[in-house]
């Protein structure tokens, strides 16, 4: 049995995916996760479920305390973490509605604390290796269950994180697609970064909603046009998480 962490988020946060489930408050030197802990059973795994923006999405990507997240998982002795995330697609091949199980990111925030190390002890600097940030086990698990579920999704995906909350520019976007990047989001680093420093087994499955605004063939993203594709597509996204933690020993 593992204690397995998921951060659930926008419209991908469903406390109903928890039997015998309620809400604990857990409190870190860098402050509360925001919203209460929904802590539960899925098969036999006790599961932790945060919100990342707020259960009433009222906490902006920028303002999210990523750091007190992560340490409340770290203290609730998560042996995984599975999180969920929206992302517009910078690729042709990466439709509305289609899942990626993310490899790579690229952090272009600028404002946000993107570590736990703010002080070194004497002759003992930490830098984390960061090459694969995402968990190749937990990933292989994602990518199985997608398969057996019948949901169309691409096995690896480089995600670049932009501050937010405002979308890109097209020239911003054009470049992120020189760049390398396959999708774009809001909230992946440093989420991602934090829990590799925390030592937390870390993987995300992304649902493109979106083209960003570099595909002059289609409108520029709305929150609306967002939200409509949440709405199509959660389901098969909690599908897949729950068949996931059901993998794991």
């Amino acid at each position: 049995m593992a204690n397995i962490g998921i951060i659930g988020g926008s419209g991908l946060d469903n406390p109903d995916i928890l039997q015998d489930s309620k809400d604990i408050q857990v409190s870190t030197l860098y402050g509360s996760a925001t919203s209460p802990v929904r802590t539960g059973k899925i098969g036999k795994h006790d599961v932790f479920l945060l919100a990342r923006h707020g259960r009433e999405h009222t906490i902006p990507p920028s303002q999210v305390n990523y750091r007190a997240k992560i340490e409340t998982l770290k203290q609730l002795e998560c042996d995984y973490i599975l999180t969920t995330t929206a992302v517009g697609s910078l690729r042709e091949e990466i439709g509305r509605g289609d899942l990626v199980v993310l490899d790579q990111f690229i952090d272009f925030t600028r404002h946000r604390a993107v570590t736990f190390h703010e002080k070194f002890g004497p002759h003992d600097p930490i830098h984390t290796p960061m090459a694969d940030p995402f968990s190749e086990e937990l990933r292989g698990l994602l990518n199985a269950s997608c398969e057996e579920l019948g949901v169309r999704h691409h096995k690896t995906g480089t995600v670049i994180t932009i501050e937010g909350p405002r979308f890109s520019s097209r020239a911003e976007s054009n470049m992120f697609r020189i760049w390398g990047a396959d999708v774009i989001n809001m909230s992946i680093a440093p989420e991602v970064i934090l829990a590799n420093e925390a030592g937390i087994p870390y993987a995300s499955v992304a649902m493109s909603t979106d083209y960003d605004c570099w595909k002059t063939d289609e409108a520029p993203v709305t929150w609306e046009d967002i939200l409509k594709i949440f709405m199509q597509n959660a389901q098969k996204v909690t599908d897949v998480l729950i068949r996931t933690i059901n993998k794991l020993a």
